[in-house]
């Protein structure tokens, strides 16, 4: 079974930035395409990047040109960097394989924007 911690969130104000890592167990990682996920409150999950393991990447249009997501096949990790952060992109981060989640999901990671 695949492991999946996610870390790095935390309050930042609005323009501001974080980066967001996923630690993953197994060697499977090096062969899947991955994704980062959000959930905010009161509303579904929804995909906010993927990349392939050959680094084809594709972001939800919210965070294009703000979000830039990265992967290192060789730590089993993959990261998020958020740029120009926006109240609206408050919620709970997290990874998981795409497009199809394994059933398990990490804690997520809160990612809080406000002034």
């Amino acid at each position: 079974q695949v492991q999946l911690v996610e870390s790095g969130g935390g309050l930042v104000q609005p323009g501001g930035s974080l980066r967001l890592s996923c630690a993953t167990s197994g060697s499977i990682f090096s062969i899947i395409a991955m994704g980062w996920y959000r959930q905010a409150p009161g509303k579904q999950r929804e995909l906010v990047a993927a990349n392939t393991a050959g680094g084809s990447t594709n972001y939800a249009d919210s965070v294009k040109g703000r979000f830039t997501i990265s992967r290192d096949n060789a730590k089993n990790t993959m990261y998020l960097q958020m740029n120009s952060l926006k109240p609206e992109d408050t919620a709970v981060y997290y990874c998981n394989a795409f497009p199809h989640p394994f059933a398990s999901w990490g804690q997520g990671t809160q990612v809080t924007v406000s002034s």
